[in-house]
């Protein structure tokens, strides 16, 4: 029986061991100054996209932030010659920084860069620049001050050839008590669309109507006169916010629906596509090519919208500096999984079950498909559990054997 019990407590701390790795834990990352006081604490793991250019074309990496990543002599708690507190992590050759900035009432992200050395033949094979790049871009983390930063979903920021993905973020920087405070403030992708506050009387204006269901999905073409320059199959939905004429704030959630009319334009670097719906909203995205990477991506995003209760006649948002649906040319990106592009503050593209492609389109068909990350990262979870779950049961078969040859060692024959 001693025997026995013995080879239980190995297996229940295996048992344990084993299930603490299903759960897949974020990193915790912390920033001090030289009197070892915290100023910057980050929970949180990261994924990451690339493309890089080898001697037959340019390939895809896929890689995440390891275990062993660590915090960098270069992070700051900032003040010293006006510098901003900054929080750096390396692993490999490669490096990930966020640097802070604030105001009276907020912080925040300012800049994400992403430093990959292209040397590291494991995550980068046959490249043919042996040397270090560097990409960055702004972001939209924020949080009030003395709150912590929190956001369950996955946060994508796009650059020109890497995607950073994070997920299960907690941030805080200006710390004043050495830990995350009690108080957060989330992220817009963790909460519904808000609503806006009960109209006053004497002439209330129309409540704003619910959220619509998920849109459906519609095929777009743009043709030129070499053929098919733009193929789409995707569901697009607005989300936007604007001040109401009794300067009271509301965000409309709308679908774009089917049989809504669509032209465009192709051109040798860009291609555009603007979507009429109801002639209300007028949509348009437009498409560059990266020739010297060979791939596309969505680089502008338009809109131009009338609504009933806005001061002016319309409602305008556009950003040009995005790096979204990023694909090789001849072929398409696709992503099943929800996305939600932040073209400005008061305006979010959302899409679903997108597939693209743009500048070669042959057949008026889809190339092959380069799956998005989200929808990577997605099939990476039952893996690990699926995994873990065949390892328990091995283990388990293992020490039951073990305990019972031992409890029979005990016993002598009469």
């Amino acid at each position: 029986m001693a025997a026995s019990r013995g080879a239980r407590r190995p297996l229940l701390l295996l048992l344990l061991g084993l299930l603490s790795l299903t759960c897949g834990a974020s990193a915790v990352f912390e920033v001090k100054d030289g009197n070892g006081t915290m100023c910057i604490k980050a929970n949180f793991s990261a994924a990451f996209q690339t493309s890089y250019e080898t001697g037959n074309g340019p390939q895809n990496a896929t890689f995440h932030l390891p275990s062993s990543a660590h915090v960098l002599s270069n992070s700051s708690c900032g003040g010293v010659n006006a510098s901003q507190p900054s929080l750096a992590i390396g692993f490999g050759g490669h490096s990930l920084t966020l640097e802070f900035t604030r105001n009276t009432t907020r912080y925040l992200v300012q800049l994400l860069r992403f430093s990959y050395d292209l040397a590291d033949t494991d995550v980068f094979p046959n490249a043919s620049f042996k040397g270090v790049k560097t990409e960055a871009s702004t972001t939209d983390i924020q949080a009030d001050i003395d709150r912590k930063y929190h956001c369950t979903s996955a946060i994508q920021v796009h650059m020109r050839n890497v995607t950073v993905t994070l997920s299960d973020t907690t941030i805080q920087a200006y710390l004043t008590n050495g830990s995350f405070s009690k108080a957060e403030t989330r992220c817009k992708q963790d909460l519904a669309p808000p609503t806006s506050a009960p109209p006053t009387p004497p002439k209330p204006p129309a409540p704003p109507s619910p959220a619509p269901p998920s849109p459906s999905v519609y095929t777009y073409n743009v043709n030129g006169s070499n053929g098919t320059c733009l193929l789409a199959r995707m569901a697009l939905q607005l989300n936007i916010s604007y001040a109401r004429k009794d300067n009271t704030t509301v965000t409309r959630v709308v679908n774009i629906k089917p049989g809504t009319t669509a032209e465009g334009s192709c051109g040798a670097d860009l291609v555009s596509l603007e979507i009429h719906s109801e002639n209300i909203v007028v949509l348009g995205l437009h498409f560059r090519m990266n020739s010297s990477a060979s791939r596309f991506f969505l680089e502008t995003v338009e809109l131009n919208m009338t609504v009933p209760d806005a001061p002016g006649p319309t409602v305008q948002a556009a950003n040009n500096s995005l790096r979204a649906l990023q694909a090789t040319i001849g072929s398409s990106y696709r992503c099943t999984t929800e996305e939600r592009l932040r073209i400005t503050p008061s305006f979010f593209l959302n899409l679903f079950s997108v597939q693209v492609q743009a500048f070669k389109v042959e057949g008026n068909r889809f190339g092959s498909a380069e799956e998005c990350l989200l929808d990577g990262s997605g099939m990476l979870i039952p893996i690990a559990v699926g995994g873990a779950l065949a390892g328990l049961v091995l283990i388990v078969l293992i020490a039951y054997l073990i305990g019972r040859k031992r409890s029979h060692a005990g016993y002598q024959t009469i």
